[in-house]
């Protein structure tokens, strides 16, 4: 299965350039001030492209989102959005979470620890294609300064669960891919940290085991 993954285009998605794939993922950050003008904007794009399967979650801009629990009111049929929660394709479990750890006002922010832990406790065991917004601690979360903001929670729970494959964005800085024995960890931010729409969608095939 070819999925191609894209996150953080936060209104620039017209501008991408996506290449062919069975699944097209969204890993948050989709909007910039998060209004529903945006969201609905995006959503039209998003539900009119070619893949088969079209995968979203939110980001911690995407205010609209979190403050409208019943997005069956608008999200177009075609489109599996994912908030703590899962889908089957193929022979690929499929789940996604949009919380970010943090203690300030960003959208479907969770502190650290417990509050956060409990999201994560939430992924079932045998996932196979893991998508966050947040990425976890010290894979992939690099600020300018250098310091590291993802999720430790998240971290320590990958080190159990070991998805073929975990998708994110949220930190620009650290577009790209990383392997580790048993998991591709790829961080899809399509713009960069000036918000410069420079870094290409990335695609992986993922194998059936």
């Amino acid at each position: 299965m070819k999925i191609t993954c894209i996150s953080d285009t936060h209104g620039k998605h017209s501008e991408l350039n996506l290449p062919d794939a069975d699944v097209l993922v969204h890993a948050g950050d989709f909007t910039e001030a998060g209004t529903k003008k945006e969201t609905m904007d995006f959503l039209n794009w998003f539900s009119n492209q070619n893949h088969k399967h079209k995968i979203l979650i939110a980001g911690n801009h995407d205010y609209f989102m979190e403050n409208n629990e019943d997005q069956s009111n608008f999200i177009p049929s075609n489109i599996y959005y994912l908030n703590d929660s899962g889908l089957k394709i193929a022979n690929f479990n499929f789940w996604g979470s949009p919380v970010i750890p943090g203690n300030t006002n960003w959208a479907f922010e969770r502190s650290r620890g417990r509050e956060i832990k409990a999201h994560w406790n939430k992924i079932p065991k045998h996932t196979d294609v893991l998508i966050t917004h947040t990425p976890p601690y010290k894979i992939m979360d690099t600020l300018d300064n250098g310091m590291s903001i993802g999720c430790e929670e998240l971290r320590k729970h990958l080190n159990v669960l070991q998805p073929k494959l975990h998708i994110f964005g949220h930190i620009h800085n650290s577009y790209g891919s990383v392997r580790t024995k048993n998991t591709l960890y790829i961080n899809s931010s399509c713009l960069d940290g000036k918000y410069r729409n420079i870094n290409s969608p990335i695609t992986y095939s993922v194998e059936d085991s």
